[in-house]
Formats: structure tokens, sequence, C-alpha cells
């Protein structure tokens, strides 16, 4: 990139883009989380959609996001271009939030979701791939981390906004209006992120998984096996209010959680750096683990605290780091696109893994869904020490 890296400070070693798409991601995060703990709410008490529905909703829109982060990342590399998937991802997910406020029925809502993960999907490769070109190589694990720190920041301030929005708004619909707000600025910030035109460009649209380094598809085999495991964060939500949390207090450690992701991940994603990524992959992988062994026995209240503490280092040693480690893995020309296979094969076991829990929750108890999500996560560990080492440099 044509940037200089920051020198000194927390920033030492960054570039203005990696920042820049931090602040992007900052803001769009906010206008989630502001509305994600609400539609729920909204479809069952003021649309009236049974929980069937609900479910249904969520499906496509995760299914959607996740089958297009490998389209368009194959795109991005084919064409070379990374900043308009960025743009036109963000742009349209903050504009399709506020539908969901002129919703007289599910059907909307289903569209608002639909589009709101269309561009998420849209966006997500190509804007991890300009991160991966816009850092040297020994930086790459530190961008990521504090890229991921400004995301969870959001995720952290989101949610507060929405329960003062409730407080002195107390409409849910004005509450989807205001979100289009942090949404607008982070869409807008995009603009004055930097790209190099020709990122190594070209070759056909379509691909064969074949094309991908044999180390990177160890890897993908790995990490699909433990997101088979790793079902979604509500049933560690549904485990605090089964011991008794009320709403207002499920929120609070959530956020609680999402601080100390967000506090963590600079540091290690930068320690990713200085030792074999893999390993740190490893580390997370057994805390994950022995988290879910706890949530499996937890029975008093300041347990949970305890334990979504530590489930927040579990995620900072791991969501950006196992970005990270896919970009080792594969050559310049094909970042987006392995990233986006990365997604897609993530997003897709996730949805059967908390299907698979939630049978397990309701036919066996919630301390079967927990176990499940404990074995898959040492059976991937072991699978990820299987990934030859990669000299980090050389990419």
């Amino acid at each position: 990139m044509s940037e200089r890296p920051y020198a000194g400070g927390p920033f030492n070693g960054l570039t203005p883009n990696v920042i820049k798409l931090g602040i992007v991601s900052f803001f769009a995060d906010v206008s989630s989380e502001m509305i994600y703990p609400l539609t729920p709410i909204f479809l069952t008490t003021v649309l009236g959609a049974p929980m069937a529905i609900v479910g249904i909703i969520e499906g496509v829109a995760e299914a959607t996001a996740s089958i297009m982060k490998t389209v368009s990342g194959r795109m991005s590399d084919k064409i070379g271009r990374r900043k308009p998937f960025v743009f036109v991802g963000y742009s349209l997910s903050a504009i399709a939030k506020p539908l969901i406020a002129l919703a007289g029925g599910w059907a909307l809502v289903l569209i608002a979701r639909f589009a709101d993960r269309f561009g998420k999907g849209l966006r997500t490769s190509s804007r991890d791939a300009l991160i991966a070109d816009s850092v040297d190589a020994k930086m790459r694990g530190r961008a990521f981390g504090w890229h991921r720190a400004f995301d969870t920041m959001g995720a952290v301030i989101g949610p507060l906004l929405a329960i003062l929005c409730i407080k002195f708004v107390g409409d849910l619909r004005l509450v989807f209006l205001w979100a289009l707000v942090p949404g607008i600025i982070g869409a807008f910030v995009v603009l004055f992120v930097k790209e190099r035109r020709n990122v190594n460009g070209g070759g056909s649209v379509t691909f064969k998984l074949s094309s991908l380094s044999m180390p990177f598809r160890r890897y993908l085999v790995a990490w699909s096996v433990f997101s088979v495991a790793n079902s979604s964060d509500i049933f560690l939500i549904l485990k605090a209010k089964q011991v008794g949390y009320s709403t207002a207090l499920v929120i609070a450690v959530y956020a609680f959680y999402n601080l100390t992701y967000a506090l963590a991940s600079p540091y290690l994603g930068h320690l990713s750096d200085k030792m074999e990524r893999k390993n740190l992959l490893v580390l997370g992988l057994i805390v994950f683990a022995a988290v879910y062994i706890g949530f499996a026995l937890a029975a008093h209240s300041w347990q949970l605290w305890v334990l979504f503490g530590i489930y927040g280092l579990y995620m900072a040693a791991t969501d950006g780091v196992s970005k990270a480690l896919a970009i080792d893995l594969v050559a310049v020309k094909v970042r987006a696109t392995a990233i986006g296979v990365l997604g897609t094969f993530s997003g897709v076991a996730a949805l059967v893994a908390s299907t698979v829990a939630g049978v397990l929750w309701n036919v066996v108890g919630s301390w079967a869904a927990f176990v499940y999500g404990a074995v898959g996560a040492i059976v991937g560990s072991l699978m990820l020490l299987r990934i030859p080492k990669v000299v980090k440099s050389s990419y």
C-alpha cells in the first residue's frame, strides 16, 4: 500500500486503512446490535409472528450471509478490487435496518433481514482481504486483532444504546429507524479507505477447492469440525436465563463478555504474530471446551460472570486469528476467496451446530448441548495440530 504505518503508540505498525476499517466496523456493529436483541421481540409481540417464523427468518438471513461470503470473495479476487464490495455491503446493511420499522407483517422483516445479511456477506471477505492487503505480514495478527476490538466495542455499545432508546423513546419502531444513523456513518467512512487497483486480479469467477493450498484445506476441515459443534451464543444467554438472570442482567453480562473480547483482541492478535498462529487457535479451543463444560455444570449466577469473561478471551484468541491464519495459508490472489470459503463453511456448520444443540437441550438437557460443544472443540484442536507450520513472512 502507499500508506505508511503508524510509528509508536498502540497502533504501531498498523496503517490508517486498518484503523479506518475498524471505525467502519464499530459503527456498523453499533447499528446491528441496537436491533439484534429487539428483532425477535418485535416479531413476536408487535407483529404476532410465531417462534417458527422467527427461526426461519434468522436461518434464511444467516445462510444468505454464509453463501455470499464465498461468492463475493471470489468476485473480489477476480476483478482485483475490494473497496466497492465493502462500500456497497455496508451501505445495503445500513439501509435495510429501518425497513423493519415499516413492517406491518413478518414478510417485510424477512426481506429486511435478508438484505442486511446479503450486505454482510457481500462485504466481509473483501474487507478482511483489504485488511491483509494494507499491512505488513509480520503485523497481520495485530491488524485483525485491532479490527475485532473496534468491531466488538460496537457490540458493547449497541445493546446499551438500545436500552436507552427503549427507556426514553419506548417505541421499538423508532429504535429501528435510529439504527440507520451509525450504519450510514460506517458506510461513509469506507469512502476514505485507500485501495490499490488490480490487486493481482484475474482468473475465472468459478473455482475448485483443490485450487487452494493443501494446508488451507486441512485447516478448513479442522475448523469446520469445530464449527459443527459451535452453536449460537443464544444458548449461553438461555443458560443465563435458566440460572435466574433478569433480561437487564442478561444484557449486562453479554456486554461484559463483549468488553472482555474487545480489550483482549489486540494483545492476542499481536501475540499470534510472535508465535505459531495455529498454536494460539488450539489454546483458544481448549479454553472454549473448558468454558462449555463450565456452562454445563454452572448452577449459580456468579459463575456465569466468570464464564462469560473467559469466553471473551476465547473469542479474542480465535476470531481475528482464524482469519489471519487463513491468509497465511494461501496466495495473495485468492485471499478474499479463502476468507469467503472459510466463512461459508463455518456459517453452514454453525447452523447445523445450533440445530443439534437445540435438540439436545430439549431432549436430554441443557448440559448435553454444552458437552457436545466441548467435545467438538477438543476434536477440532487435535486436527489443527496437523496443519504444517507456516512461515508468515513469505506471504
